[in-house]
């Protein structure tokens, strides 16, 4: 029996936002490198259930997020929304216009492009307003994003694949609608 979206999208909510909160805890070389741990499932989502699922996953996973660290409508949660949504909605454009061309990584690769992209905009548009800082620290994002949206695809990809093989009747259904 399929899950409703509304079970489905706390669920799965629920588990980027674990991700989120142990990438957290990680210590990070750079203060504001952020592995995207959690977009692994917002992937999955997409992949499997579509981009309404995973929308919602995102949106509920940044605003839970920064609530419980406390960074609720703070310069980080915007360039965290921005972002998220951004990629989302990248990512989702992408597979609705040809399903075929671009998987997991692929489609990983673009939200992370375009989750940099965004953030780097709204950084320079309502925090930083120096191009030349923009322009510095771009091309460090830019690769260090495309690094971790390689290794979430392919994480995302063993995922689907595993969940794909565990319930193909129940998964593989929603994945082909």
């Amino acid at each position: 029996m399929l899950l409703p979206d509304k079970y489905r999208i706390a669920i799965l909510s629920a588990y980027a936002l674990a991700l989120h909160g142990f990438e957290a805890i990680l210590p990070s070389p750079i203060p504001w490198l952020r592995l995207g741990l959690a977009n692994i499932i917002t992937l999955t989502a997409l992949l499997l259930f579509g981009f309404r699922v995973a929308l919602m996953i995102t949106i509920n996973r940044i605003i839970l997020g920064s609530l419980f660290i406390g960074t609720f409508l703070g310069p980080s949660f915007i360039l965290s929304f921005g972002g998220g949504v951004c990629a989302t909605c990248a990512m989702g454009v992408v597979l609705a216009a040809n399903k075929k061309i671009f998987g997991p990584v692929g489609l990983s690769l673009i939200g992370a492009l375009f989750h940099n992209a965004a953030q780097l905009f709204l950084a320079y548009g309502l925090f930083i307003q120096r191009i030349e800082a923009v322009l510095f620290i771009s091309p460090i994002i830019i690769l260090l994003g495309t690094l971790t949206g390689l290794v979430n695809g392919i994480v995302a990809g063993i995922l689907i694949k595993n969940l794909l093989k565990k319930k193909p009747e129940s998964l593989h259904n929603v994945a082909q609608a």
